[in-house]
């Protein structure tokens, strides 16, 4: 793959297909690269700026790919927590499906609620949440707004 300013990573597990969709709009119209990494195949859509990164089948094997091949510049999509604080700490611009952008200001206490949570439903204090389904437009346009003001702020650079 050609050398470019930086790339879009995405945490393919987990991250909703219109999701990628949208991302792989926004890397067409402006030549960007995007890495899907995941743990088994995710379809996409076949193109020289897209990449599929099968990781092997262990815990955190794709997050740790990603971790360790990501650059300062590159903007990574992930809902997980710890994989986006690890970015964070390395300066990497993460953020989640929803648009919500993770930086140093609010990574620790998003991470510490969430491991409140965890440690909660461990000890039979709550139930095992489900995550909810609802994934729409409204959810759509505040990545797709996310996403947009982040790669401008990249493309000013």
């Amino acid at each position: 793959m050609k050398d470019f300013p930086f790339c879009i990573w995405i945490d393919a597990d987990s991250c909703p297909v219109q999701v990628r969709d949208l991302t792989v709009r926004f890397a067409l119209r402006l030549n960007i690269p995007v890495k899907f990494v995941a743990n088994h195949n995710i379809p996409f859509r076949k193109n020289n700026l897209f990449e599929m990164i099968i990781c092997d089948n262990e815990k955190d094997a794709a997050d740790d790919y990603i971790v360790d091949n990501s650059k300062i510049n590159d903007i990574v999509i992930t809902r997980d927590i710890p994989l986006a604080s690890r970015l964070v700490d390395k300066k990497i611009c993460v953020l989640n499906d929803r648009g919500y952008v993770f930086t140093e200001t609010n990574i620790a206490e998003k991470l510490a609620s969430r491991n409140l949570n965890y440690m909660l439903i461990e000890n039979g204090y709550f139930p095992e949440i489900k995550r909810s389904g609802t994934f729409g437009k409204k959810e759509l346009n505040l990545f797709a707004n996310s996403l947009d003001r982040e790669l401008q702020k990249k493309l000013k650079n």
